[in-house]
């Protein structure tokens, strides 16, 4: 039986690559992101080996999260898994000069958004005593780096939820798991530093990073494992990292 995969921050990075190895596999695709364009670019792409179905919002906007979700057509509706993958970082900055917008922005997407999400995807799956769900967390959520404070507070909370919810949704048979990336070359770091490619770059400069489509692989492994194997807590680094800030770049070889 084909099942139905939700993922959010679909338009980008670990999300798009999601959701292309997931149609692969023989998905229904539910695309979530705020940038309507690439939604519709993705949904071309993907319609050719599976089912599609777009919704745009943004995962902050409680009211938007419902009434999306409450919009999907009945041929989508059975939800199977859950992929709470949109999130954010914003800044680099020591917790003194911090900006007051970029700490909403990361607490509201990467926590609440998760949760506005989670809220209106879980009664579904209660009823059915059935589903799994993926939080894409990050290595932030394992360790704290300098300036990374509210980022990581944010990813600490995933962490703490993605425990909480296994526990509190044990009783209904529901996988929960998280996997945890460290070093993903994606628009990540763009984002954070305010749009400059040349900072964003020198991030990933000297290494080889993660990408976006190895993690998306290790997402298709935890989902198609049997039903009575969860993969519950995963941590993925590029060799090159041994922590949040301890990596070997070619340049200090």
């Amino acid at each position: 039986m084909t099942k139905t995969a939700l993922v959010t921050g679909a338009t980008s990075g670990i999300g798009k690559a999601t959701a292309q190895i997931l149609a692969k596999n023989n998905y229904k695709i539910i695309l979530c992101g705020r940038r309507e364009d690439r939604l519709i670019a993705l949904e071309k792409e993907l319609s050719a080996l599976t089912e599609v179905h777009t919704l745009s919002f943004d995962v902050r906007d409680k009211k938007a999260v419902f009434k999306s979700i409450n919009s999907i057509p009945e041929a989508f509706s059975t939800i199977d898994v859950l992929i709470n993958n949109a999130g954010n970082a914003h800044g680099l900055d020591p917790i003194q000069n911090g900006d007051l917008d970029d700490w909403d922005a990361m607490i509201d997407i990467n926590v609440k958004g998760l949760l506005y999400v989670s809220k209106a995807i879980i009664p579904q799956m209660i009823e059915r005593k059935s589903g799994h769900i993926i939080n894409i967390g990050s290595i932030a959520g394992k360790e704290v780096y300098p300036n990374g404070n509210v980022y990581c507070a944010s990813k600490h909370a995933v962490d703490a939820l993605n425990q909480a919810m296994r526990m509190d949704l044990n009783p209904y048979g529901i996988r929960v798991g998280a996997i945890h990336p460290g070093a993903v070359e994606t628009e990540f770091s763009e984002v954070r530093f305010k749009g400059d490619a040349d900072r964003a770059a020198n991030v990933y400069k000297g290494f080889e990073p993660l990408h976006p489509e190895d993690i998306a692989d290790i997402i298709h492994f935890v989902v198609s494992r049997p039903y009575h194997v969860n993969i519950a807590d995963l941590m993925v680094l590029p060799t090159a990292q041994a922590a949040a800030t301890i990596l070997k770049r070619d340049d200090y070889c």
